[in-house]
Protein backbone atom coordinates (compact mmCIF):
# COMPACT_ATOMS: atom_id res chain seq x y z
CA UNK A 1 0.00 0.00 0.00
CA UNK A 2 1.25 3.47 -0.91
CA UNK A 3 0.42 6.83 0.61
CA UNK A 4 -1.86 7.49 -2.35
CA UNK A 5 -3.72 4.19 -1.74
CA UNK A 6 -4.17 5.06 1.93
CA UNK A 7 -5.48 8.52 1.05
CA UNK A 8 -7.98 7.06 -1.44
CA UNK A 9 -9.27 4.62 1.17
CA UNK A 10 -10.21 7.63 3.31
CA UNK A 11 -12.41 9.20 0.62
CA UNK A 12 -15.51 9.09 2.91
CA UNK A 13 -13.56 10.98 5.59
CA UNK A 14 -12.57 13.74 3.17
CA UNK A 15 -16.14 13.97 1.89
CA UNK A 16 -17.51 14.23 5.43
CA UNK A 17 -15.05 17.04 6.22
CA UNK A 18 -16.57 19.53 3.79
CA UNK A 19 -19.71 20.64 5.64
CA UNK A 20 -18.19 21.10 9.12
CA UNK A 21 -15.06 22.71 7.69
CA UNK A 22 -16.99 25.26 5.66
CA UNK A 23 -19.34 26.02 8.55
CA UNK A 24 -16.57 26.48 11.12
CA UNK A 25 -14.02 28.18 8.89
CA UNK A 26 -11.42 25.54 9.77
CA UNK A 27 -10.86 21.80 9.50
CA UNK A 28 -12.43 19.73 12.26
CA UNK A 29 -10.23 17.89 14.75
CA UNK A 30 -11.34 14.62 13.12
CA UNK A 31 -10.17 15.75 9.67
CA UNK A 32 -6.85 17.00 11.03
CA UNK A 33 -6.28 13.72 12.84
CA UNK A 34 -7.03 11.81 9.64
CA UNK A 35 -4.46 13.87 7.71
CA UNK A 36 -1.92 13.21 10.43
CA UNK A 37 -2.70 9.51 10.84
CA UNK A 38 -2.67 8.72 7.11
CA UNK A 39 0.85 10.17 6.93
CA UNK A 40 0.45 12.96 4.40
CA UNK A 41 1.46 15.71 6.86
CA UNK A 42 4.61 13.80 7.81
CA UNK A 43 5.46 12.54 4.32
CA UNK A 44 8.34 15.02 3.92
CA UNK A 45 9.44 15.01 7.59
CA UNK A 46 12.94 13.68 8.39
CA UNK A 47 12.93 9.95 9.12
CA UNK A 48 14.86 10.45 12.33
CA UNK A 49 11.79 12.20 13.75
CA UNK A 50 9.32 9.62 12.47
CA UNK A 51 8.66 11.01 8.99
CA UNK A 52 8.73 8.90 5.85
CA UNK A 53 10.71 11.12 3.42
CA UNK A 54 8.24 10.16 0.69
CA UNK A 55 9.09 10.92 -2.93
CA UNK A 56 7.86 14.25 -4.22
CA UNK A 57 5.64 12.53 -6.80
CA UNK A 58 3.82 10.44 -4.21
CA UNK A 59 3.31 13.48 -2.00
CA UNK A 60 1.75 15.59 -4.77
CA UNK A 61 -0.35 12.65 -5.98
CA UNK A 62 -1.73 12.25 -2.46
CA UNK A 63 -2.58 15.96 -2.29
CA UNK A 64 -4.42 15.73 -5.62
CA UNK A 65 -6.51 12.81 -4.34
CA UNK A 66 -7.59 14.69 -1.21
CA UNK A 67 -8.24 17.99 -3.02
CA UNK A 68 -10.43 16.28 -5.65
CA UNK A 69 -12.92 15.52 -2.89
CA UNK A 70 -12.28 18.20 -0.27
CA UNK A 71 -10.23 21.17 -1.56
CA UNK A 72 -9.83 22.76 1.88
CA UNK A 73 -8.41 19.56 3.35
CA UNK A 74 -6.16 19.19 0.30
CA UNK A 75 -4.92 22.77 0.65
CA UNK A 76 -4.08 22.36 4.33
CA UNK A 77 -2.38 19.02 3.67
CA UNK A 78 -0.30 20.65 0.92
CA UNK A 79 0.79 23.73 2.86
CA UNK A 80 1.36 22.10 6.24
CA UNK A 81 2.93 19.06 4.59
CA UNK A 82 5.74 21.17 3.11
CA UNK A 83 6.77 22.68 6.44
CA UNK A 84 8.51 19.59 7.91
CA UNK A 85 10.60 19.52 4.72
CA UNK A 86 11.59 23.15 5.19
CA UNK A 87 12.33 22.73 8.89
CA UNK A 88 14.52 19.78 7.95
CA UNK A 89 16.78 22.37 6.27
CA UNK A 90 17.11 24.47 9.46
CA UNK A 91 19.75 24.13 12.15
CA UNK A 92 19.52 20.77 13.91
CA UNK A 93 18.67 22.50 17.19
CA UNK A 94 15.53 23.99 15.66
CA UNK A 95 14.34 20.54 14.57
CA UNK A 96 14.87 19.17 18.07
CA UNK A 97 13.02 22.17 19.51
CA UNK A 98 10.03 21.30 17.33
CA UNK A 99 9.90 17.52 17.51
CA UNK A 100 11.72 16.16 20.57
CA UNK A 101 8.65 16.46 22.81
CA UNK A 102 6.11 15.67 20.11
CA UNK A 103 7.27 14.40 16.68
CA UNK A 104 3.74 14.94 15.32
CA UNK A 105 3.77 18.66 16.08
CA UNK A 106 3.12 20.63 12.92
CA UNK A 107 3.53 24.33 12.19
CA UNK A 108 1.63 26.70 9.94
CA UNK A 109 3.12 29.65 8.07
CA UNK A 110 2.70 33.12 6.67
CA UNK A 111 5.70 34.08 4.57
CA UNK A 112 4.46 37.47 3.33
CA UNK A 113 6.72 39.86 5.28
CA UNK A 114 4.06 42.11 6.78
CA UNK A 115 5.63 42.09 10.26
CA UNK A 116 9.10 43.05 11.43
CA UNK A 117 12.20 41.29 12.71
CA UNK A 118 14.83 43.39 14.47
CA UNK A 119 18.27 41.93 15.13
CA UNK A 120 19.07 41.57 18.86
CA UNK A 121 21.71 39.64 20.74
CA UNK A 122 21.32 35.94 19.99
CA UNK A 123 18.48 36.27 17.50
CA UNK A 124 15.56 38.45 16.46
CA UNK A 125 12.77 40.42 18.09
CA UNK A 126 9.59 39.82 16.10
CA UNK A 127 6.38 41.87 16.05
CA UNK A 128 3.44 42.44 13.74
CA UNK A 129 0.50 40.82 12.00
CA UNK A 130 0.66 38.12 9.33
CA UNK A 131 -2.31 36.88 7.31
CA UNK A 132 -3.43 33.65 5.63
CA UNK A 133 -1.90 31.10 8.01
CA UNK A 134 -3.69 27.98 6.76
CA UNK A 135 -4.33 25.26 9.33
CA UNK A 136 -3.01 27.39 12.19
CA UNK A 137 -5.67 26.25 14.69
CA UNK A 138 -4.20 22.74 14.71
CA UNK A 139 -0.53 23.70 14.85
CA UNK A 140 1.85 24.16 17.75
CA UNK A 141 4.09 26.65 15.99
CA UNK A 142 4.26 29.02 13.02
CA UNK A 143 6.85 30.00 10.41
CA UNK A 144 6.72 33.72 9.66
CA UNK A 145 8.47 35.77 6.99
CA UNK A 146 10.28 39.05 7.54
CA UNK A 147 12.47 41.21 5.30
CA UNK A 148 15.98 41.81 6.65
CA UNK A 149 19.38 42.83 5.26
CA UNK A 150 20.73 40.38 2.69
CA UNK A 151 23.92 38.34 3.25
CA UNK A 152 27.12 40.01 2.09
CA UNK A 153 27.58 37.54 -0.78
CA UNK A 154 24.09 38.07 -2.25
CA UNK A 155 24.36 38.77 -6.01
CA UNK A 156 22.45 42.04 -6.36
CA UNK A 157 19.63 42.56 -3.92
CA UNK A 158 20.06 44.35 -0.64
CA UNK A 159 17.20 42.65 1.20
CA UNK A 160 16.49 39.06 2.19
CA UNK A 161 13.42 37.14 3.31
CA UNK A 162 13.96 35.40 6.62
CA UNK A 163 11.87 32.52 7.95
CA UNK A 164 11.38 32.63 11.72
CA UNK A 165 9.81 29.83 13.75
CA UNK A 166 7.73 30.81 16.79
CA UNK A 167 5.93 28.50 19.21
CA UNK A 168 2.28 28.67 20.19
CA UNK A 169 2.80 30.69 23.37
CA UNK A 170 4.52 33.46 21.36
CA UNK A 171 1.58 34.52 19.16
CA UNK A 172 -2.20 34.79 19.01
CA UNK A 173 -4.65 33.79 16.28
CA UNK A 174 -7.34 36.18 15.03
CA UNK A 175 -10.52 34.42 13.93
CA UNK A 176 -11.14 36.47 10.78
CA UNK A 177 -11.38 33.78 8.08
CA UNK A 178 -14.80 34.60 6.60
CA UNK A 179 -14.43 33.96 2.89
CA UNK A 180 -16.11 32.55 -0.24
CA UNK A 181 -13.50 29.92 -1.17
CA UNK A 182 -11.37 27.39 0.69
CA UNK A 183 -13.51 28.14 3.73
CA UNK A 184 -12.31 25.12 5.68
CA UNK A 185 -8.62 26.02 5.57
CA UNK A 186 -8.84 28.34 8.59
CA UNK A 187 -6.25 30.67 7.05
CA UNK A 188 -6.42 33.20 9.88
CA UNK A 189 -4.22 36.09 11.01
CA UNK A 190 -1.22 35.61 13.29
CA UNK A 191 -0.38 38.44 15.71
CA UNK A 192 2.96 38.71 17.49
CA UNK A 193 3.74 41.22 20.23
CA UNK A 194 7.51 41.47 20.69
CA UNK A 195 8.61 37.82 20.74
CA UNK A 196 12.23 36.66 20.81
CA UNK A 197 13.29 34.09 18.19
CA UNK A 198 16.76 32.58 18.65
CA UNK A 199 19.05 32.58 15.62
CA UNK A 200 18.92 28.80 15.24
CA UNK A 201 15.16 28.97 14.57
CA UNK A 202 15.64 31.23 11.53
CA UNK A 203 16.75 30.66 7.96
CA UNK A 204 17.58 32.92 5.04
CA UNK A 205 15.63 32.38 1.83
CA UNK A 206 18.63 33.85 0.02
CA UNK A 207 20.42 30.60 0.87
CA UNK A 208 17.73 28.72 -1.02
CA UNK A 209 18.14 31.02 -4.01
CA UNK A 210 21.93 30.78 -4.03
CA UNK A 211 21.76 26.99 -3.90
CA UNK A 212 24.25 26.85 -1.03
CA UNK A 213 24.50 23.96 1.46
CA UNK A 214 21.89 24.30 4.17
CA UNK A 215 22.39 23.51 7.86
CA UNK A 216 19.91 20.64 8.03
CA UNK A 217 21.30 18.73 5.05
CA UNK A 218 24.06 17.20 7.15
CA UNK A 219 21.71 15.50 9.61
CA UNK A 220 19.11 14.85 6.88
CA UNK A 221 21.03 13.55 3.83
CA UNK A 222 18.01 12.10 1.98
CA UNK A 223 17.11 13.33 -1.52
CA UNK A 224 14.01 15.21 -0.33
CA UNK A 225 16.30 17.67 1.43
CA UNK A 226 18.15 18.38 -1.81
CA UNK A 227 15.01 19.68 -3.52
CA UNK A 228 14.68 23.43 -4.22
CA UNK A 229 12.38 24.92 -1.57
CA UNK A 230 10.57 27.41 -3.79
CA UNK A 231 9.61 24.76 -6.35
CA UNK A 232 8.45 22.27 -3.72
CA UNK A 233 6.23 24.87 -2.06
CA UNK A 234 4.89 25.99 -5.45
CA UNK A 235 4.21 22.37 -6.48
CA UNK A 236 2.34 21.64 -3.27
CA UNK A 237 0.00 24.57 -3.91
CA UNK A 238 -0.41 23.61 -7.56
CA UNK A 239 -1.27 20.00 -6.70
CA UNK A 240 -4.04 21.25 -4.44
CA UNK A 241 -5.41 23.58 -7.13
CA UNK A 242 -5.27 20.92 -9.83
CA UNK A 243 -6.91 18.37 -7.56
CA UNK A 244 -9.73 20.81 -6.78
CA UNK A 245 -10.11 21.54 -10.49
CA UNK A 246 -10.34 17.81 -11.23
CA UNK A 247 -13.15 17.55 -8.71
CA UNK A 248 -14.91 20.50 -10.33
CA UNK A 249 -14.65 19.06 -13.85
CA UNK A 250 -15.81 15.61 -12.69
CA UNK A 251 -18.81 17.21 -10.97
CA UNK A 252 -19.57 19.42 -14.01
CA UNK A 253 -19.64 16.41 -16.32
CA UNK A 254 -22.01 14.49 -14.04
CA UNK A 255 -24.28 17.50 -13.60
CA UNK A 256 -24.59 18.09 -17.35
CA UNK A 257 -24.81 14.58 -18.77
CA UNK A 258 -28.59 14.55 -18.49
CA UNK A 259 -29.22 18.31 -18.64
CA UNK A 260 -31.71 19.51 -21.26
CA UNK A 261 -31.97 23.05 -22.59
CA UNK A 262 -35.47 24.33 -23.48
CA UNK A 263 -35.81 24.50 -27.26
CA UNK A 264 -32.43 22.89 -27.86
CA UNK A 265 -32.68 19.42 -26.34
CA UNK A 266 -29.93 17.44 -24.64
CA UNK A 267 -26.85 19.51 -23.80
CA UNK A 268 -24.74 16.40 -24.39
CA UNK A 269 -25.48 16.78 -28.12
CA UNK A 270 -24.39 20.42 -28.32
CA UNK A 271 -21.17 20.79 -30.34
CA UNK A 272 -19.90 23.85 -28.43
CA UNK A 273 -20.44 22.14 -25.09
CA UNK A 274 -18.64 19.05 -26.33
CA UNK A 275 -15.70 21.17 -27.45
CA UNK A 276 -15.51 23.11 -24.17
CA UNK A 277 -15.47 20.01 -21.99
CA UNK A 278 -12.96 18.31 -24.30
CA UNK A 279 -10.65 21.32 -24.07
CA UNK A 280 -11.05 21.55 -20.28
CA UNK A 281 -10.21 17.91 -19.68
CA UNK A 282 -7.21 18.08 -22.03
CA UNK A 283 -5.88 21.22 -20.34
CA UNK A 284 -6.28 19.69 -16.90
CA UNK A 285 -4.60 16.46 -17.97
CA UNK A 286 -1.73 18.37 -19.60
CA UNK A 287 -1.12 20.49 -16.48
CA UNK A 288 -1.30 17.44 -14.22
CA UNK A 289 1.04 15.42 -16.44
CA UNK A 290 3.57 18.25 -16.65
CA UNK A 291 3.55 18.61 -12.85
CA UNK A 292 4.08 14.87 -12.32
CA UNK A 293 6.92 14.73 -14.86
CA UNK A 294 8.60 17.68 -13.17
CA UNK A 295 8.22 16.01 -9.76
CA UNK A 296 10.05 12.97 -11.10
CA UNK A 297 12.81 15.05 -12.70
CA UNK A 298 13.32 17.11 -9.54
CA UNK A 299 13.68 13.91 -7.54
CA UNK A 300 16.16 12.50 -10.06
CA UNK A 301 18.19 15.70 -9.77
CA UNK A 302 18.15 15.47 -5.98
CA UNK A 303 19.33 11.87 -6.01
CA UNK A 304 22.12 12.80 -8.42
CA UNK A 305 23.19 15.77 -6.30
CA UNK A 306 22.28 18.29 -8.99
CA UNK A 307 21.51 21.76 -7.61
CA UNK A 308 18.82 23.34 -9.78
CA UNK A 309 19.85 26.61 -11.38
CA UNK A 310 17.71 29.75 -11.25
CA UNK A 311 16.66 29.12 -14.86
CA UNK A 312 15.66 25.54 -14.06
CA UNK A 313 13.67 26.58 -11.00
CA UNK A 314 12.00 29.33 -12.96
CA UNK A 315 11.01 26.87 -15.69
CA UNK A 316 9.52 24.41 -13.20
CA UNK A 317 7.54 27.13 -11.46
CA UNK A 318 6.36 28.52 -14.80
CA UNK A 319 5.16 25.05 -15.79
CA UNK A 320 3.14 24.87 -12.57
CA UNK A 321 1.67 28.36 -12.57
CA UNK A 322 0.97 28.58 -16.28
CA UNK A 323 -0.70 25.18 -16.18
CA UNK A 324 -2.86 26.16 -13.23
CA UNK A 325 -3.72 29.48 -14.87
CA UNK A 326 -4.97 27.70 -17.99
CA UNK A 327 -6.93 25.24 -15.88
CA UNK A 328 -8.49 28.12 -13.94
CA UNK A 329 -9.68 29.71 -17.19
CA UNK A 330 -11.08 26.35 -18.35
CA UNK A 331 -13.08 25.92 -15.15
CA UNK A 332 -14.39 29.46 -15.53
CA UNK A 333 -15.59 28.66 -19.06
CA UNK A 334 -17.40 25.56 -17.81
CA UNK A 335 -18.91 27.39 -14.86
CA UNK A 336 -20.38 30.03 -17.17
CA UNK A 337 -22.05 27.23 -19.13
CA UNK A 338 -23.56 25.65 -16.02
CA UNK A 339 -26.69 27.86 -16.13
CA UNK A 340 -27.88 30.42 -13.61
CA UNK A 341 -28.76 27.71 -11.10
CA UNK A 342 -25.03 27.24 -10.41
CA UNK A 343 -25.04 30.68 -8.74
CA UNK A 344 -27.02 29.34 -5.79
CA UNK A 345 -24.86 28.62 -2.76
CA UNK A 346 -26.20 25.08 -2.41
CA UNK A 347 -25.44 24.11 -6.01
CA UNK A 348 -22.75 21.37 -6.11
CA UNK A 349 -20.57 23.36 -8.52
CA UNK A 350 -20.60 26.63 -6.57
CA UNK A 351 -18.26 25.64 -3.73
CA UNK A 352 -15.94 23.72 -6.04
CA UNK A 353 -15.62 26.70 -8.38
CA UNK A 354 -14.90 29.11 -5.53
CA UNK A 355 -12.30 26.75 -4.07
CA UNK A 356 -10.39 26.58 -7.37
CA UNK A 357 -10.42 30.36 -7.78
CA UNK A 358 -9.36 30.90 -4.15
CA UNK A 359 -6.37 28.62 -4.59
CA UNK A 360 -5.31 30.48 -7.72
CA UNK A 361 -5.34 33.78 -5.79
CA UNK A 362 -2.34 32.78 -3.66
CA UNK A 363 0.58 35.11 -4.38
CA UNK A 364 2.87 32.18 -5.18
CA UNK A 365 0.49 31.01 -7.92
CA UNK A 366 0.73 34.23 -9.98
CA UNK A 367 2.36 33.30 -13.32
CA UNK A 368 3.75 36.73 -14.26
CA UNK A 369 7.00 36.81 -12.19
CA UNK A 370 8.03 33.31 -13.24
CA UNK A 371 7.17 34.13 -16.85
CA UNK A 372 9.65 37.00 -16.59
CA UNK A 373 12.23 34.61 -15.17
CA UNK A 374 11.81 32.11 -18.00
CA UNK A 375 11.48 34.70 -20.77
CA UNK A 376 14.34 36.77 -19.43
CA UNK A 377 16.59 33.74 -19.25
CA UNK A 378 15.76 32.70 -22.82
CA UNK A 379 16.38 36.22 -24.11
CA UNK A 380 19.58 36.75 -22.14
CA UNK A 381 18.13 39.54 -20.00
CA UNK A 382 20.57 41.39 -17.77
CA UNK A 383 17.80 41.90 -15.20
CA UNK A 384 16.26 38.44 -14.66
CA UNK A 385 13.80 37.62 -11.92
CA UNK A 386 16.41 35.50 -10.17
CA UNK A 387 15.19 35.16 -6.57
CA UNK A 388 13.18 31.91 -6.85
Amino acid sequence: MTLVDDVRDLAPVWQASIGPGDANGALSAETWDALLDVGVLRALQPRRFGGTETTLLEFVDAIVEIAKIAPSAGWVAAVIGVHPFQLGLFEDEAQHDMWDDDPTRMHSSSYNPTGSAVAVEGGWEVSGTWSFSSGCDHCGAVNLGAVVAAPEDAPTRQRDLLSLVLFRDQYSIVDNWHVVGLKGTGSKDIVVDSAFVPAHRTQSHMLYALGKPLPGQTANPGPVFRLPWSVVFNMALASSVLGAAQGFVDCWVEENKSRRVPGAGALANDALTQQRVAEATWTLDAAMTRMRLDAVELWDWAEAGHVASMAERGQKRWNLNHGCDLVGKATLDLFRMASGTALFLDHPLQRRFQDVQAGLSHAYMVPDPVARSVGGSLLGSTEPEWLL
